[in-house]
Formats: C-alpha cells, sequence, structure tokens
C-alpha cells in the first residue's frame, strides 16, 4: 500500500524578506506535490508561481545527477566520481597554494538556510582555516544599499505586521511587491485602515497598483528626491526638533547643507514635478506614524545608489518616526529585526594573516584576469550573471586553470568556463532552516537526493579532508553545525531537535519596532546626519548626490525582479517548465515616446546595445516607463555585458560593518534598434 505523508517546509526560492511556507507530498519516497502552508504564521497558505514552480526540481531531466569533468572547455563532458572529481579539484588547490585559491557562493548555496547561512558559514570556516580567498556573497545584492543605511544608523527594520497595524503612510521607496509578496497581505490591512501608500520607482511596478500615488524618477536619482524633501521639511520647520536635538547628529550642517538642494533642483534632477515633491515632503512630515519601505537590492546598483539609502534614512530622523509602532523603515531584502541575531561558526579570528582580495566585484575580476587567483569554486552561482562587466568577467573566468561548480543545473558560467561539475542536492534532500524576520522554520529531509548528489557539508569535509584543514568540522553530527549557529538569545537558544518537537516552526524573541530604545547603529549612539566615518573614508560626510557622466548612448538601463523570477539559480529560472513558459524570452520596457522615435513596434525583435556588449531582446512598448528609460528584468543571458563593473567606493569601506558592499556599478546607457529582418 501506498505511503502518503506531508511534510512542513519552506520554499527554496530565497525571496527574502518573503519566505514562504510549504506543505510537501511525499509518497513512497517522491515527490506527488507541494502547495502553501496555511499554518505558517509569515506566509498562512501564500505559495506563488515561484514556489508552486519548485515542484519542478525533483525529477527535472536538466538536474545535475553526476559529478563531470572535461579536459578542454570547448570539449564534451564525461562522467567521472566524487573520488575523482574532488581530488582533481583539490590537486590544483595544493599546487597554486591557499592565496591562489578563491571560493565564492551565491543563493543556490542557501537554498536550504536562508536566514541562518549554514552552509555560507561552513565555507567561509573552511576559507578561514585554510587562509584562501573568500568573498562574501552580498556583494552582488543587498550590501550597497545598507552601506548608507550603516552610515546614517538605521540597519534594523520593522516588521511587516507592525506596518499593518499601525503605519498611516507607506512610501514604498523602489521596493516592489513581486519580490515581497508576504508585504501585500499587510499593505492591504493598512490601506483598509485608511493608510496612504506612495510608490517612488523608475517604473510603475506591480506596487504601483496597490498606491494611491506613484512618482517616477530618473534612475539613480533616489538621493535627489530625498534632499529635495528634507529641504521643504526643515525650510517649513516640519521637522521634529525635539527628536533632532536628543537624538541624532549633525543637524546645523545638513540643514546648510539642504539649502543647496531646493525643490526646482530636485525637480530638475529627478524628472518629478517640484509641486509633487513638496507635496510628499509635507504629506511625510505631517502624517505620523509612516513607514518607508525601501528597496533592497536593484535602487542601489548605479554609481550613487548607496547615497539614495543614506539619504532616505534620514527622513524618519528629521520627523521622529524611528522607534515608534509603524515608524521607521520597514521589511527590505536581508535587513534583520530589531533583536535578530545569530551565532558564527566562521572562524573569523583563525584567519591567518595573507595576501586577501578585497570584498569588491571589480577586485575579484582583476585578480582572475591577473593570475592571482588561479583556481575558483563557485557554489550555486552564476557569476556571469550575477558581475557586473560580463564580458570582462568571462575574459578573466577563461584565464583559471581550473574551476569548479557545485550547483542543481547547468548555468551560462558553468557551460562556459567550468572544468568540473558537483551536482548539489535540492531543499528537500537534507536537513536546512530558514529563519524571516519573526520566526524560525525546520526544513527536515523529506527525500534521498537524486542521483550522485551530496549536500554541502559532505562536499566540504571532503576538501578539508584532501587538503588537511584541520578542526574544519567538529561537531559529533550533521545538526551540529546548525545547533551552533542557532545558540543565540534570539532563538531561545533552539536546536534542530528542540525545533522538531515543537512542529518545526518556533517565533524570535525580537522587537516588532526597530530602535525601541532609540539606540542607533553608529559610533555615537545617534542617528548621524553628518558622519565622520564617511569623511575618514573619504566620502561625503552629508547625504549628497553626484550626477552621472553623461553618455554617448541616450537611453539609462535598469533591471529588476518579476513574479516569474528571482536570483540566478535554477539557470535563471529557464530549468523550470511553469517560470520558462511564463516568461520566455527577454523583453525591454521602452517608451512609447522612445519607440516612436526608433519607428519600433511593441513585439518587435530588437537589438540593445553600447561601447561594451549588446543582446538581442523583444521590445514592450509601454507607458510603464518614462521617456529615457528602458527596463528589463534581469538574469538574462547578455545583459551584464552592458553594465560597466566599475567600483563605487573605496576598498578599505567596502567591510566596514558585517555585511559587505563590495557591489561594483551596473550602470548601463544603451541605444535600441530593430533587428535586421
Amino acid at each position: 500500500m501506498a505511503s502518503l505523508r506531508t511534510v512542513r517546509t519552506m520554499c527554496p526560492m530565497n525571496c527574502h524578506p518573503t519566505l514562504c511556507g510549504m506543505l510537501a507530498d511525499v509518497e513512497d519516497g517522491k515527490l506527488v506535490g507541494v502547495r502553501g502552508d496555511p499554518d505558517n504564521p509569515d506566509s498562512r497558505g501564500f505559495l506563488c508561481i515561484r514556489g508552486q514552480a519548485a515542484r519542478e526540481i525533483i525529477g527535472n531531466p536538466g538536474r545535475l545527477l553526476h559529478p563531470m569533468r572535461r579536459t578542454a572547455r570547448s570539449g564534451s563532458w564525461q562522467r567521472t566520481t566524487w573520488e575523482d572529481a574532488l581530488d582533481r579539484i583539490a590537486g590544483r588547490a595544493r599546487a597554486v597554494g591557499p592565496a591562489a585559491l578563491g571560493t565564492w557562493s551565491g543563493h543556490g548555496f542557501f537554498a536550504n538556510d536562508y536566514g541562518t547561512r549554514v552552509s555560507s558559514e561552513l565555507l567561509r570556516r573552511f576559507s578561514n582555516l585554510y587562509g584562501c580567498q573568500w568573498w562574501n556573497p552580498m556583494i552582488i545584492c543587498w550590501g550597497l544599499g545598507a552601506f548608507g543605511l550603516g552610515l546614517t544608523g538605521a540597519l534594523r527594520v520593522s516588521t511587516k505586521e507592525d506596518m499593518g497595524a499601525h503605519a498611516a503612510l507607506i512610501v514604498l521607496w523602489g521596493a516592489n511587491l513581486a519580490s515581497q509578496p508576504n508585504t501585500g497581505r499587510y499593505l492591504t490591512a493598512a490601506k483598509r485602515r485608511g493608510a496612504y501608500v506612495v510608490t517612488v520607482d523608475v517604473r510603475r511596478s506591480e506596487a504601483s497598483a496597490q498606491s494611491d500615488e506613484t512618482l517616477l524618477i530618473r534612475p539613480g536619482t533616489d538621493a535627489a528626491l530625498a534632499l529635495g524633501m528634507m529641504q521643504v521639511i526643515v525650510a517649513e520647520r516640519r521637522h521634529d526638533a525635539g527628536f533632532v536635538a536628543h537624538h541624532t547628529v549633525g543637524f546645523d550642517a545638513l540643514a546648510a547643507h539642504l539649502a543647496k538642494h531646493d525643490v526646482a533642483w530636485a525637480a530638475a534632477t529627478t524628472g518629478v514635478q517640484g509641486e509633487r515633491i513638496a507635496s510628499l515632503a509635507r504629506r511625510y512630515a505631517s502624517t505620523k506614524p509612516a513607514m518607508v519601505l525601501l528597496g533592497g537590492s536593484s535602487m542601489h546598483k548605479g554609481a550613487q545608489g548607496w547615497q539614495g539609502a543614506r539619504a532616505v534614512a534620514c527622513l524618519p530622523a528629521l520627523t521622529g518616526n524611528f522607534g515608534i509602532p509603524g515608524g521607521g523603515l520597514g521589511p527590505r531584502h536581508g535587513a534583520a529585526t530589531h533583536g535578530q541575531g545569530l551565532s558564527s561558526i566562521a572562524a573569523r579570528d583563525r584567519r591567518p594573516p595573507g595576501d586577501y582580495v578585497p570584498n569588491q566585484m571589480p577586485r575579484i575580476t582583476e585578480a582572475l584576469a591577473g593570475g592571482r587567483v588561479r583556481v575558483l569554486l563557485l557554489f550555486g552561482t552564476d557569476m556571469l550573471s550575477s558581475f557586473a562587466d560580463a564580458g570582462g568577467v568571462g575574459r578573466a573566468l577563461e584565464r583559471l586553470e581550473l574551476l569548479a561548480t557545485y550547483d542543481l543545473f547547468m548555468h551560462d558560467t558553468a557551460r562556459r568556463y567550468a572544468d568540473v561539475i558537483l551536482p548539489a542536492t535540492a531543499w528537500l534532500e537534507d536537513t536546512g532552516c530558514k529563519s524571516t524576520n519573526t520566526h524560525l522554520y525546520l526544513m527536515p529531509k523529506a527525500l534521498e537526493p537524486a542521483g550522485e548528489a551530496r549536500p554541502p557539508i559532505w562536499v566540504l569535509r571532503e576538501l578539508a579532508r584532501r587538503l588537511d584543514v584541520r578542526d574544519f568540522f567538529p561537531w559529533q553530527h550533521d545538526s551540529g553545525p546548525l545547533d551552533a549557529i542557532l545558540d543565540h538569545p534570539a532563538t531561545g537558544h533552539a536546536t534542530v531537535a528542540a525545533l522538531r518537537s515543537e512542529g518545526g516552526i518556533r517565533p524570535l524573541h525580537v522587537s516588532h519596532v526597530a530602535y525601541p530604545d532609540l539606540k542607533f547603529d553608529t559610533p555615537s549612539g545617534k542617528i548621524e546626519f553628518f558622519s565622520e566615518r564617511a569623511a575618514r573614508l573619504g566620502l561625503p560626510a552629508l547625504p549628497a548626490f553626484e550626477s552621472a557622466p553623461r553618455s554617448e548612448y541616450p537611453l539609462e538601463l535598469r533591471s529588476g525582479r518579476t513574479l516569474t523570477q528571482f536570483h540566478g539559480f535554477y539557470d535563471h529560472g529557464r530549468a523550470l517548465p511553469t517560470l520558462a513558459a511564463a516568461d520566455p524570452e527577454p523583453r525591454l520596457w521602452i517608451s512609447s515616446d522612445d519607440a516612436a522615435r526608433r519607428t519600433l513596434r511593441d513585439g518587435e525583435e530588437i537589438r540593445i546595445f553600447n561601447g561594451r556588449g549588446e543582446m538581442r531582446a523583444r521590445a514592450f512598448v509601454t507607458d510603464r516607463v518614462p521617456s529615457g528609460t528602458v527596463w528589463m528584468r534581469d538574469g538574462w543571458e547578455g545583459l551584464n555585458t552592458l553594465t560597466s563593473g566599475g567600483p563605487v567606493l573605496p576598498d578599505a569601506a567596502v567591510d566596514l560593518f558585517e555585511f559587505s558592499s563590495g557591489q561594483a556599478e551596473f550602470e548601463a546607457h544603451v541605444e535600441v534598434e530593430a533587428t535586421a529582418s
């Protein structure tokens, strides 16, 4: 008789801060279906198209199931054994030495432990104990925007639940509900209470449909809009003088600075009418509590992107919105709530002195191109689609003596540059644990690994054994690393066994309101309008805006998320039939005016190009983007050949905080034309 059981787990798509509960039905050792978990307190049964498509990972004919190798990168793949594959990697690693070995992971490596970061911590531990290069996964994600927030002192966020219950004004500043579908429920609850919702973005995104008004700004001008709003608030004395006096640093310097950033300047810079900027500033200052949900990644990809976060974070301080229910900054990608935390097993204090390449995207590319790093191990990441200046990255990868990738599916980097493929386990094939801003969720093993796939712990232990990395795994059981990481007051010192006995769900000991004690993440303990740390790094001490250099290419290209795609794993969704069918080819959003100037028709095949490269796509003519801006879902092959890849911050600044901010500049001005028929 068939044996059907239901396993409570989490979706493997990692759409933080939206992490959805999932029920997986397993019959006779096979997955027969997935659905939303109605008892999950974060998602309450919701599971979007991405989560539903996760069913297609298991049993997928394109899944990597065996170690493979090839003797030439233009040659065919040959099946091999784990012993041979790992021996080959270890042999080359020993030959070049630790300083010439690089390790880097992406979101595909965290499918089973996003928020608890077990796999990432183990890889970092391996790299620290061995003394090889290790680069922070956050350099491609939210770290650059968080750098600006950190300088101001506002890294922690309030929860979606707090927003839904208390916020009277909600500003979705670059925050797209395609990235935060679980936030939508609470946005609706706030609107039922009468909350006013504003979207600020470079296009009319899914969030616009839920908003009372949308301000479309020129890409990269977020700081200018925030400065213009602050100028109105201060000039009209709408700021909270008591909060400013007791809980901020540098107000007088900021006030003098704002005199150069009036509404006329902000309007000319952002493309938003001055009356609308002034109106939003007055509404924000007079409506309390007001909460800003700041975009997590896409809005920070320009050269001045971090300055947008730096300036926006000043607004709640000017108006006394920090530390109160419904105010301050709301959920965003990568952020933690007040009190949220974990322990570390990364052995940072045991990293030997060495010649380490900074956590800085362009420095990594230079190290690969110049032979400083000769062997590269990638875990759950498609480097070509993650890094800016993909053309330069590709030329650098060609120079490697060996590239090995551990993943579920082939992707651009593996197809073009890998020498060794290691098959990874899927989320149901290993025990894991995820953390949202409010809860811990156990993800029990429900299936045996497909083919010869092996979990991260096994792979790293085998590499450590071959390279004589001592004390890499001092635990008695595979649950040891997770238990050590969860041993923190925020989790109630949870363990795998305890979570299992509790049904796999435990609330975190956190505050739903960020900074209830009004002690901020700065040396002064106050919000710093004027930052001495920034000045010491050679950066502007006050929030600033600097115009981008003029380009010979007239259209400014930006990219972001959609409901069908999030991150580079599963070959950017191409490997999953549901997602591939829903989003079959790249489409470039272009305004009616810009299309007409180029005699482009909706649906026409086009060529997008600049001096760095080109890609093919199809025109999507729409008035949801303003003239001069074009937009595309990220992850398409060729998109990052158009982006610049230049450094944004000085090397000394990128590791100022616990996370890393070494993202390159993803600036791309382009031209578009119809392809020859």
